[in-house]
C-alpha cells in the first residue's frame, strides 16, 4: 500500500526521522505515537501521526506499529475508521498481536518506553530509512 502523495524524496527531515525510529519497532510489538514523540524530543503524539499518515513506503516503514496511549487504533492512512483501519488491526494480529474486547491492543504488547538512542541508533542525516543515499 504505496501513499502516492508522498515519495520518499520529498520527505522532510522529522519525517525521516520518524521513519526510521518506526521502522526499529519489533514486529509482534506497538509503541504509541506519544512515545515515540518522546524519544524524538518532538513532544508532539500528532505530529507524529501526521508524519506516519504520510508514509511513502508501509512495507519498509511498519507504522501499524504505532497506537493512541490508550492502546486504540488510532488513525492508518488518514483514516480513523473503516477498511483501512480494519487491515491495520490484521496487519497487527497477523504479527500476533491480541486486543482486549474494547479493540485495544493488550497493554503487553505494547512498549511504552523507548529511548532516543534505541529508537534513533546509527541514524545518519543524510540517509533514508532504507539506507539509500538521498
Amino acid at each position: 500500500m504505496k501513499n502516492p502523495k508522498q515519495s520518499a524524496k520529498s520527505t522532510t527531515p522529522f519525517q525521516q526521522r520518524v521513519y526510521f525510529a518506526t521502522a526499529k519497532i519489533p514486529r509482534g510489538h506497538v509503541t504509541t505515537y506519544a512515545c515515540l514523540a518522546a524519544a524524538l524530543g518532538c513532544g508532539s503524539a500528532r505530529a507524529i501521526g501526521q508524519a506516519l499518515s504520510c508514509n511513502p513506503s508501509p512495507l519498509q516503514i511498519p507504522c501499524h506499529r504505532i497506537v493512541k496511549s490508550d492502546g486504540a487504533l488510532g488513525g492508518y492512512f488518514k483514516k480513523t475508521t473503516g477498511d483501512v483501519c480494519r487491515t491495520k488491526r490484521s496487519l497487527l494480529e497477523g504479527e500476533g498481536i491480541t486486543f482486549t474486547p474494547a479493540g485495544r491492543v493488550h497493554e503487553h504488547f505494547i512498549l511504552r518506553t523507548l529511548k532516543a538512542d534505541q529508537a534513533l541508533d546509527c541514524w545518519d542525516s543524510q540517509m533514508t530509512p532504507s539506507g539509500a543515499a538521498q
